[in-house]
């Protein structure tokens, strides 16, 4: 029997928690109904599986086509709601599947910088959130992970792993962004913004302990 998104994100959930004891602080921003955007940065493979599990509602991704390209991997991905996207130049189909999703009701999680960071500091923020978030119309909750990328440091307690929701940037505030090239350029800085102010804060916090 094929795993269920369920059954996967309480295995994860889980496992985190006793393997590496993951912080989860502000679940009170993630929306109790309608879809929205969860926007993080992302510093590991295992982001996005932490990130769907840890929202606590069922959410899509956006994958690399490559990892598609494996029948049976790609398979398990898909049930578990990953959609393939062209990361080299514009995919008007991937952002229409995205904005389609989120019409709906769904929940997407998306990567602002567009691939894996180094961790140090976030890479340029990517347009693409910005025109899914205005044409579906859905508030973006900005969230920071951190410890994700050192998972042996996390496990031996040299490292805390921790997710921080943010407050949502409302639908409003997002229409009030024009829609052009400019437009879309500032939004997704604003996005991007907004989760480092996430991450400026938790970095105070930890140097308080």
């Amino acid at each position: 029997m094929i795993l269920t998104y369920g059954a996967a994100a309480v295995i994860i959930q889980t496992l985190t928690r006793i393997l590496f004891r993951i912080k989860i602080v502000g679940h009170q921003h993630i929306p109790k109904t309608g879809g929205f955007i969860l926007a993080s940065n992302h510093i590991s493979y295992y982001d996005p599986p932490l990130m769907g599990s840890f929202a606590w509602r069922e959410m899509h991704f956006m994958a690399k086509k490559e990892l598609f390209r494996n029948r049976i991997f790609g398979a398990l991905i898909s049930h578990l709601n990953a959609h393939p996207i062209n990361r080299n130049g514009f995919d008007k189909s991937a952002i229409d599947t995205v904005v389609t999703l989120l019409k709906k009701g769904k929940n997407v999680v998306i990567f602002p910088e567009g691939t894996r960071g180094k961790g140090v500091d976030f890479l340029p923020a990517r347009p693409g959130i910005a025109m899914i978030a205005q044409a579906s119309g859905v508030p973006v909750v900005p969230a920071f992970i951190s410890g994700s990328n050192h998972l042996k440091a996390c496990f031996f307690g040299k490292m805390r792993m921790s997710i921080i929701f943010g407050p949502a940037m409302t639908a409003d505030e997002i229409a009030a962004f024009s829609r052009d090239k400019e437009g879309y350029r500032r939004l997704a800085d604003e996005i991007l913004n907004r989760i480092r102010i996430l991450k400026e804060d938790y970095m105070k916090s930890q140097m308080g302990h």
